[in-house]
């Protein structure tokens, strides 16, 4: 059987995530080069094997494949500025927040300077990287994605190219990503009420995460209402909803409940739109805003 050598990668940025993805190139037996503002966190990832480009001209210069993984589309273009010449008939790939707005804008400052482009998402924490069930998605360039793909699997073996528009990552990562601080705040909430009733958050543990699992085995059938357009067979309503927010609140529990109030205010808004009786996905109408005419 034929062999192929590891494509040379570069990774630009060793906060937790990016030397987690420097770590799963070198370990799978890819030259890595790395470079990082601050050079002392390069050290662990010389001494596992990678090299440590002095600049980053250096660091674009030394593989055909460019990641980077800084905190915004603006960082990531301010990191290679220096070294825009050489981006050229490499591949860059962004694995970095920002909107979907940023990452066309660096796409189309990457591409001006001749480079193939991807931008992309890392869809768990650091210690989960080169998991054969870590998700990864890509939006841009499908040439890009066909070519490295064998490479960006090492990363994660759910790897997913969403389409050749470079603002897809971002977009899903707003959509996906919107879910995460209620969800987070919830459970917050929940251990503020269970602790002041002198129990351990962890005694409730169990009973979030079955609750967890039937929101997740709810998400299907809500897609099917809101691309469908019909909210008509409510097995959780929106009057359901709003009973619980015009509840009283238990004062006994002694936790700060605020945060919910603009949730309660879009289930009155929507009862008030006519969907009372309808399901609750039917809060998506509420949250749509009026397309503008062009």
């Amino acid at each position: 059987m034929p062999t192929h050598d590891p494509t040379p990668v570069t990774v630009i940025g060793l906060g937790s995530m990016g030397r987690a993805l420097a770590e799963a190139f070198v370990a799978a037996g890819h030259p890595t080069t790395v470079w990082n503002r601050t050079p002392a966190k390069a050290a662990p990832l010389v001494a596992q094997g990678a090299v440590h480009a002095p600049t980053p001209r250096a660091a674009v210069e030394a593989s055909p494949l460019v990641l980077t993984c800084l905190t915004t589309f603006q960082d990531t273009r301010s990191a290679l500025e220096p070294a825009a010449e050489a981006l050229a008939g490499r591949a860059l790939v962004t694995l970095n927040s920002g909107s979907p707005a940023g990452a066309r804008a660096l796409a189309a400052w990457a591409t001006g300077h001749g480079a193939r482009f991807l931008a992309g998402a890392v869809k768990n924490v650091p210690s989960a990287v080169g998991a054969p069930d870590t998700l990864l998605y890509y939006g841009g360039d499908r040439t890009v994605f066909d070519a490295y793909a064998p490479t960006l699997r090492v990363l994660g073996g759910d790897t997913v190219h969403l389409g050749d528009e470079t603002d897809l990552a971002a977009l899903y990562e707003s959509a996906v990503g919107a879910m995460l601080l209620p969800a987070l705040v919830g459970f917050f909430q929940g251990a503020a009420a269970v602790q002041a009733r002198g129990l351990e958050a962890a005694s409730m543990v169990r009973y979030a995460e079955k609750w967890l699992d039937m929101i997740k085995a709810l998400l299907p059938v809500f897609a099917r209402e809101i691309d469908s357009g019909d909210y008509t067979d409510a097995a959780s309503s929106v009057n359901l909803f709003l009973a619980d927010a015009d509840a009283d609140p238990d004062e006994d529990t002694a936790v700060e409940t605020a945060w919910l109030a603009p949730l309660h205010d879009l289930v009155r808004r929507a009862a008030a739109a006519g969907h009372g009786e309808h399901s609750i996905s039917a809060l998506t109408e509420v949250l749509r805003k009026p397309r503008q005419r062009a």
